[in-house]
């Protein structure tokens, strides 16, 4: 039945390429969950997930001469908090890979002959120019998106270039920005955040306080989830050690990801605020849904999670920030929505003020009031290029 649908429909279905690669887990992340949810909306669309780092390996120079992947480079400098000073390696990483454009352009019009789609949807910065001139390279009438999934681009020749494609915005900033590359006024689609998976979305009917007692934590005390990232961060003993020498009346939810050496350390710890520690897990929505404030690092994923949820968060901003991430410290401020700290060796003073009678409520007011639905508004903005 599934081969004669394919053969009935495939005249009217079109192609796109969704472009990721796996430097840090957000790109993958944005292109798995806009997939699902064009699948779930049954749109007649072949969605198809490229890893450019799969493309484009035989000219890794970085692996050529290490044996291990560019990407794979860049997520350990994350997994060991290696950031102090990143702002300087862009440029250089920018050059070599404008010296590698035109080899880039071959390889990716070579690869799109065998099948070029109607719009290739790019979800990573610095290769836009490239991808861009490789799929018309193969099929002049295609067209380029790229959707930022960082609340603002990081220029020069991060997200953005000088050329005709479109762009999805998050924020003001971002518009911006691609109206001062030259972009068309038609070809800048504002979304109204960045993409999230659908399961933050979807209703969780479970009550805090009864969830926080099975987890066996007190269901009373305000709660706090700790993240950071897939991979954790040592930053979340220093975290647990100052909060709970502070004497604040709290507890909090530890998610190490990966790390289960971290998991294991934060678990015999002895403290005197109660705790809850996770490893890997896709329930982040659930142990958001039982907290009421978040900490952790400036990515533009994790704070859209947590305001999603309706949590105020509590972020650090200072030379060991992404570059790519610092606006964003802004953005909160900005909006409201939580408090940045210089490190979180401040978190407890920030925790306190969070939750000062006069302070807590405004802040989730203005977490609450933040409405982000891009993962259900970008198919729609994709459906308008292609009916154009």
């Amino acid at each position: 039945m599934r081969t004669v649908f394919h053969l009935l429909s495939w005249p009217f279905m079109r192609n796109l390429d969704f472009i990721y690669f796996d430097a840090g887990a957000g790109h993958r992340s944005a292109a798995t969950a806009l997939k699902m949810v064009i699948e779930q909306q049954k749109r007649p669309w072949n969605v198809r997930l490229i890893n450019l780092q799969e493309l484009l390996d035989e000219m890794d120079i970085i692996r050529k001469y290490t044996g291990v992947r560019l990407q794979d480079q860049y997520n350990r400098l994350l997994k060991n908090g290696w950031t102090l000073g990143s702002e300087y390696l862009i440029p250089p990483m920018q050059a070599l890979i404008r010296m590698l454009h035109n080899k880039q352009v071959r390889l990716l019009t070579k690869f799109w002959r065998e099948g070029a789609p109607d719009l290739v949807v790019s979800l990573i910065p610095h290769f836009n120019r490239a991808l861009l001139q490789g799929v018309k390279g193969a099929r002049p009438d295609a067209e380029l998106l790229t959707i930022l999934t960082d609340i603002a681009d990081f220029p020069p020749h991060f997200w953005l270039e000088r050329q005709e494609q479109y762009v999805v915005c998050g924020s003001e900033k971002a518009v911006e920005q691609a109206t001062a590359v030259g972009q068309r006024p038609e070809r800048i689609l504002r979304a109204s955040g960045m993409i999230l998976h659908p399961r933050f979305y979807e209703p969780i009917d479970k009550d805090p306080r009864e969830e926080r007692r099975r987890l066996g934590l007190d269901p009373d005390k305000r709660t706090g989830v700790v993240l950071f990232g897939g991979h954790g961060s040592p930053a979340m003993k220093k975290i647990t050690e100052n909060l709970d020498q502070a004497g604040l009346y709290i507890q909090l939810i530890l998610v190490c990801g990966h790390s289960q050496a971290l998991a294991d350390e934060l678990r015999a710890m002895k403290t005197r605020i109660p705790k809850f520690v996770e490893g890997f897990t896709k329930e982040i929505p659930y142990y958001m849904h039982i907290s009421d404030f978040f900490i952790g690092k400036p990515g533009p994923g994790s704070i859209s999670e947590a305001l999603q949820m309706k949590l105020p968060v509590i972020v650090e901003r200072n030379a060991w920030t992404l570059p790519q991430e610092r606006y964003n410290t802004e953005w909160v401020q900005e909006r409201g929505v939580g408090i940045v700290v210089p490190n979180m060796g401040h978190v407890a003073t920030a925790v306190q003020e969070l939750l000062a009678a006069d302070n807590f409520g405004r802040f989730c007011e203005k977490a609450a009031a933040y409405k982000n639905r891009a993962i259900f508004e970008i198919p729609e903005m994709i459906d308008g290029i292609l009916s154009r």
